[in-house]
């Protein structure tokens, strides 16, 4: 499993946390090797060999993202990630219709990249409608439709939430935009290759995909962009012109091979994968609650991807369970944000109780997660969770019955 340390140190601790980041599947390595070494063209140089054996594998490799999603290979631009697909699409959509459309709609929910592209725009003069969430996570179709004003040129809504692991209802959302011709894009950074993704049948007209949440390369992504009805974008990146001037650069062959690879071992491995965390996820969410009383599981029970467990543990500090869970790598939300004192903005907006906020804990489940990996992260989640509570005060006075919100805390 991987957990030796550089030359006889510690062991590293087992990883629980595919939701930050994913190991590079070897598949995908042996795939990248030849175009790190020999193969080592420029994909743009159209007069020698080095140049045209480059270009027929970022061809390839763009190809293979597009199977994975149901799209045409002209579609997809190769990126440096999810943050700049998600940065592309929502300011450059708003950027090329702002003369007739200065509307966007999206989530309280979606990643920072998102929620932060949107924020720039708002200073350019852009509205920004940020829908919130019901309890469970997922939005209400009714308020998404009276929201649109007639100048609405995009909604962006990701598909699973990267920190409880909700599903949008994907579907029912392009319906709802197709409808009434606005252009729909979502982050599916979380969700591509682990569920079943359809541009057309889902009606999605720009999707951000990133390469190190699928067992592929860091530093590398695409961005879906509709051709038919076409969608028009303003790049943020100018110069040669490369990936039909959306995206100026030269695209960096590994890379790119890597993406291509990680998405169709994931397009081959996707039923099993997901069978298989289920499984493993549900051994781990019915093993902690069956030994740990008051552990609220955040998110919808049904709509969601089984690998992303968000858990709330009553009357414990999630820091201080991470730090006693020092032999398990996990977090208590995303890793953009993980430097900040401040509870979940996601938790916040799905209405947790602040202290509830506050002990929680994701786990990430992915293809190459054991049973004993997750028997291991159990025993010791249970464990600390009681050891904690017992040093607990405020358990203590659960215990004695007393509602501790009608307790009133003087302030010295």
């Amino acid at each position: 499993s991987g957990r030796t340390g550089d030359g006889g140190g510690a062991p590293r601790p087992l990883y629980m946390d595919v939701q930050a980041t994913t190991p590079l599947d070897p598949r995908v390595l042996d795939s990248m090797l030849p175009y790190l070494t020999a193969c080592y063209g420029n994909p743009h140089s159209r007069t020698h060999a080095y140049g045209w054996e480059s270009e027929a594998a970022m061809e390839k490799a763009r190809q293979q993202v597009a199977d994975l999603i149901g799209a045409d290979s002209r579609e997809i631009i190769f990126t440096s990630g999810a943050t700049e697909s998600n940065n592309m699409a929502i300011k450059g959509v708003a950027r090329f219709y702002k003369s007739r459309k200065k509307h966007i709609i999206t989530t309280q929910t979606e990643h920072k990249c998102v929620l932060d592209s949107c924020r720039s725009l708002e200073t350019e003069g852009f509205r920004v409608t940020y829908l919130p969430v019901k309890r469970n996570g997922l939005i209400d179709l009714k308020e998404l439709e009276a929201a649109f004003q007639p100048d609405t040129s995009l909604v962006s809504v990701m598909t699973v939430n990267n920190e409880i692991g909700v599903k949008q209802p994907i579907h029912d959302i392009g319906e709802i935009c197709r409808a009434r011709k606005v252009f729909f894009h979502t982050d599916a950074a979380q969700a591509i290759g682990k569920i079943p993704m359809d541009v057309n049948n889902m009606k999605i007209d720009l999707m951000s995909i990133s390469g190190h949440k699928i067992y592929g390369p860091k530093g590398v992504g695409a961005l879906y962009v509709r051709r038919r009805p076409r969608v028009r974008l303003e790049p943020l990146q100018s110069g040669g012109g490369q990936e039909r001037g959306l995206r100026s650069g030269t695209v960096p062959t590994p890379l790119a091979v890597g993406l291509g690879a990680a998405c169709e071992v994931a397009q081959q491995e996707m039923e099993y994968d997901h069978k298989r965390i289920s499984q493993l996820a549900e051994r781990l969410v019915t093993k902690i609650m069956s030994e740990v009383p008051d552990v609220v599981m955040n998110g919808d029970q049904e709509h969601r991807y089984p690998g992303c467990i968000n858990l709330s543990f009553a009357y414990v500090e999630g820091e201080s369970l991470l730090m006693a869970l020092k032999d398990v790598a996990l977090s208590s939300g995303s890793a953009c944000t993980s430097a900040s004192l401040e509870p979940s903005y996601v938790l916040r907006a799905i209405g947790t109780d602040e202290d509830l906020a506050h002990s929680s804990i994701r786990f990430g489940i992915g293809r190459f997660t054991t049973e004993e990996e997750v028997d291991y992260t159990v025993q010791k989640c249970i464990q600390h969770v009681k050891r904690l509570r017992e040093m607990s005060p405020l358990w203590e006075m659960v215990q004695d019955g007393i509602d501790l919100k009608s307790i009133k805390w003087t302030q010295h």
